[in-house]
């Protein structure tokens, strides 16, 4: 099976996000999705904010109350390895490729999404491999649920 996106997300702010089937990616996201603290969310280094559903089941697993969209994720894939994704990794998901800026530190607003608020259970600095990613836009377009992920390989 290849990867794909399995779920897209949006809100008006804050958590958690509505799956949506297609959107529009521009350099400063999703149009129609909105951040509350543009200090630490959203703009061109934090355009998207991506995730696994491997991780999300695992954490399911572990007694975690999570779902697509609580942790506001944006993209949510399926079939590929972003546990060992790096800064610089390039993404091309559907039409748009992206490149990893860094992880998206966890904070209080996501904590319903964990078992008795543990929300550093994602923490990059807790638990390097676990966190969301943090997206820029290379190129722009569509994407829609159901769309190939590919991990390009590293430069030499």
């Amino acid at each position: 099976m290849s990867a794909h996106i399995v779920q897209i997300s949006i809100s008006n702010g804050g958590v958690p996000k509505r799956g949506i089937f297609s959107a529009e990616v521009t350099e400063t996201g999703i149009v129609g999705d909105a951040q509350r603290d543009l200090e630490v969310h959203g703009g061109p280094m934090r355009a998207l904010c991506i995730y696994s559903l491997e991780q999300l089941l695992a954490l399911q697993r572990e007694g975690h109350p999570i779902y697509p969209g609580s942790i506001g994720e944006n993209v949510l894939t399926v079939g590929l390895d972003l546990g060992g994704a790096v800064e610089g990794d390039r993404i091309v998901l559907g039409d748009v490729e992206a490149e990893v800026t860094g992880y998206a530190a966890p904070c209080s607003n996501i904590a319903d999404s964990f078992h008795e608020a543990a929300f550093t259970r994602i923490s990059n600095k807790v638990n390097p491999g676990w966190s969301r990613l943090y997206l820029r836009i290379l190129r722009a377009g569509i994407i829609n649920v159901g769309d190939r992920v590919t991990l390009l390989p590293r430069p030499a």
